[in-house]
């Protein structure tokens, strides 16, 4: 454990407030409550601890504001919540991360999941921090090694790129998510674990992030079981330690799993607040709530380092026209299709790359690279459309040379999309060069150079 500074016990004794304002619940319904004697000092989304009879006392937030009521949510279920129970207000959602949390796992409150102590930083920041202005942001950086064979060729990863993940359950994100926790080079990865089930966080973190991956990482857990509250809140507390970091000039690795799980949250708040489900049952609000929170990663300004970020999206029934996905694209710069069919017949990742776009490109690669790039997608695009009728034993070779060389090259390529990385991005495309050369000839065909 480190040693613990003055500076750091000074942070703790400020962070205790001497008075707080108390209320008083007058009316318990179906998902809130009403309190009286708080409607002139609360604020809108400020926190609240309820005194529950003879149960631990737990947390809300102010959903609505009137003169002399405001509408708290609580974080829990309603059990021992009685008429005049004491209702503190806590005060404005902040958060106080520290150098020290490198390696922990928190709750979004701040808290140690880990079983050990830990410390508040010196300055608490907002939880909902504004995104960087945009005319003051730096450009997409370089091209980063990311320990996969196919996000350094076929869809290169930037810093301070923003890319979705999208799959359905069970097609091997977590362990996608984790391989990028690994190998992507950035100083600090920050993951955000929302709405996960209980017992896949300590598998993640033990068995498929491993020591290698926590030693420059900062985990952020909100379980299923937990309220809405927390679950939301899970995004915002990962990308407020995300910008701690940036802000001291580091290239941080954002991932959050799931961005769907978040919007879940959100629309569970919303219609305990009021707001009608328009967009297959999410508020409006949805689209506004995931784009601001997708907006403060990206490149830095000034001084600042950048933030990479990849947001995972579960896709029910690889519906990518659902609301929470149709969002996504249309504000990231990038995503990345998982397919339940090519996970199924064990090729993992399970990377459907003609339903996949990296936005960095062409900029990220140079002429010859991008050259490979459109040849490898036209030779997979071709044995895609033939596919049915080359399994069917309908096609007699000879007949077209381009689906020729696309049923050549398709099991080389397949096989690259699932490879590790050996070397570097080099080494990288001088295999996909191999994958795409025909009976020994040039890796690109003359068709496919135009």
């Amino acid at each position: 454990m480190p040693d613990v500074g003055f500076d750091k016990l000074a942070a703790e004794i400020a962070a205790i407030a001497p008075a707080h304002h108390v209320g008083r619940v007058v009316r318990i319904g179906r998902g809130t409550i009403e309190v009286t004697g708080l409607g002139r000092v609360a604020a809108q989304g400020d926190l609240v601890e309820i005194a529950a009879n003879g149960q631990a006392t737990r947390r809300g937030e102010v959903l609505n504001l009137a003169r002399d009521e405001v509408t708290i949510l609580p974080d829990g279920a309603f059990e021992g919540l009685q008429i005049g129970a004491a209702v503190t207000l806590v005060g404005t959602s902040q958060i106080a991360p520290d150098d020290s949390w490198i390696g922990r796992v928190i709750d979004p409150m701040g808290k140690p999941l880990d079983g050990w102590p830990i410390f508040r930083g010196l300055a608490a920041r907002p939880l909902r921090g504004q995104p960087i202005n945009p005319t003051q942001r730096r450009v997409l950086g370089p091209r980063l090694e990311t320990g996969l064979a196919v996000f350094n060729t076929l869809l290169p990863l930037v810093r301070g790129q923003r890319i979705g993940l999208f799959a359905g359950s069970g097609v091997g994100k977590s362990t996608l998510l984790a391989k990028l926790a690994r190998g992507v080079h950035a100083d600090i990865v920050v993951i955000a674990l929302i709405g996960e089930r209980g017992r896949e966080v300590r598998e993640f973190i033990e068995r498929v992030l491993g020591a290698d991956g926590m030693r420059r990482a900062v985990v952020v857990a909100a379980t299923s079981d937990q309220s809405p509250l927390l679950r939301r809140r899970c995004g915002w507390t990962a990308m407020a330690v995300a910008e701690h970091f940036r802000d001291q000039g580091k290239h941080v690795l954002l991932l959050a799993d799931s961005v769907t799980r978040f919007a879940e949250a959100h629309r569970e708040i919303a219609l305990a607040a009021g707001e009608g489900g328009a967009l297959r049952g999410f508020p409006p609000s949805t689209a506004h709530q995931i784009t601001t929170l997708c907006e403060r990663a990206g490149p830095g300004a000034g001084t600042a380092g950048d933030i990479t970020a990849v947001f995972s999206v579960l896709v029910a029934g690889s519906d990518m026209e659902e609301p929470v996905a149709d969002i996504l694209r249309g504000v990231l710069d990038g995503h990345v299709v998982l397919d339940r069919k090519i996970a199924e017949r064990g090729r993992f990742p399970a990377i459907d790359l003609l339903r996949s776009i990296s936005r960095a490109l062409p900029g990220a690669a140079n002429e010859a690279e991008n050259t490979l790039i459109s040849a490898a997608r036209h030779r997979l695009g071709t044995y895609d459309r033939s596919e049915m009728m080359i399994k069917a034993g309908l096609y007699a070779k000879g007949s077209d040379a381009d689906l020729d060389a696309a049923i050549e090259s398709w099991p080389k390529l397949d096989a690259f999309l699932a490879e590790d990385e050996w070397d570097n991005t080099a080494a990288s495309f001088r295999r996909l060069a191999a994958c795409l050369r025909v009976d020994g000839g040039d890796a690109v065909s003359g068709s496919e150079a135009t």
